[in-house]
């Protein structure tokens, strides 16, 4: 059973084949524990505060029913958080048998598009499939494959999809690095590449973790890949190498995280208006983010031990 998420996003505005994929094995059940959410509230307010922008977060406990937020309902830009939103997307359209993870996706050469991923520099015509699409869209985080699976689903797909999920808050704008294909063009210039808030983020996330995103099935194989994200500089920092499914998103003044640990609870924040915009490992954003996912996880009795063996 999947006992945590923790879901940070941390913004800023100042200045393969398709082969069925085979979860992890389901690690033991350790015992409920219950956070001392009235301190765990004023920890992560103390950060917050601290920090030289603006926090919002959201923590859901959904083994004992226990929701503390800040800025929840708060709308903040998400970077490549955002992609969570398409994968969803692109699985149910799967489930509904509208879109095959074996459906074949040819790279051109007015598709690639700069910042993160490895598509950008393949040579035009290299055929990839959804499956290997979504892989490359979550794991590096790859704008160009984001924009092939956004041209096969259609946009306002993602928007119809989270709405259906009653998150009207949560929306992608555009293709990345293509404000020109934007569908709400004001809210783009606004947020960038897509909109979401702390709540919405976070119950994304416990819908993934419950099942109910898409069904059982297809929500533990979208785990599977939010899993195999290499990128740990933020909520996994300090987290003492906790296992967890989770998505970043970057730009010069955002820094956006969602993970799911699996520890003992469920969980979700959020930033924006950074006054450090720096690429640098330290930046404060990064920061932030370490150091509330370390203050969450502990919150919850820490990293599980592992099992003794038999």
């Amino acid at each position: 059973m999947v006992h945590s998420i923790l879901l940070m996003i941390i913004a800023g505005c100042s200045r393969a084949t398709s082969a069925q994929v085979t979860p992890a094995a389901k690690p033991p059940t350790p015992a409920p524990v219950r956070a001392d959410t009235v301190s765990l509230r004023r920890v992560l307010d103390s950060i917050a505060d601290a920090h030289h922008g603006v926090v919002g977060y959201s923590v859901i406990d959904l083994d004992n029913n226990a929701t503390i937020s800040r800025r929840g309902d708060e709308t903040f830009p998400t970077a490549s958080l955002i992609k969570v939103a398409i994968l969803v997307t692109v699985y149910d359209l799967v489930a509904k048998g509208d879109l095959s993870l074996d459906d074949q996706l040819t790279v051109l050469k007015i598709d690639q598009v700069p910042g993160s991923g490895i598509t950008q520099y393949l040579h035009p015509g290299t055929i990839l499939t959804v499956h290997d699409a979504a892989w490359l869209m979550v794991t590096i985080s790859d704008n160009t494959t984001t924009n092939l699976l956004l041209d096969r689903i259609i946009i306002r797909r993602v928007w119809d999809k989270m709405e259906a999920l009653g998150l009207k808050h949560t929306k992608v704008h555009s293709k990345s690095f293509r404000r020109n294909s934007s569908v709400a063009m004001d809210s783009s210039v606004k947020y960038g590449l897509g909109v979401t808030t702390p709540n919405e983020m976070a119950r994304l996330f416990e819908l993934l973790a419950r099942g109910k995103a898409v069904s059982a099935k297809a929500d533990s194989e979208m785990l599977y890949i939010l899993e195999r994200n290499g990128m740990d500089l933020m909520l996994q920092r300090f987290a003492g190498g906790a296992r967890a499914a989770h998505k970043h998103g970057e730009t010069d003044q955002v820094r956006t995280e969602c993970s799911l640990f699996y520890l003992r609870n469920r969980i979700a924040v959020l930033t924006k208006e950074n006054k450090d915009t720096r690429w640098i490992v330290d930046n404060e954003g990064n920061l932030t983010l370490a150091r509330m996912g370390e203050v969450i996880v502990n919150a919850w009795g820490g990293v599980p031990k592992a099992a003794a063996p038999p």
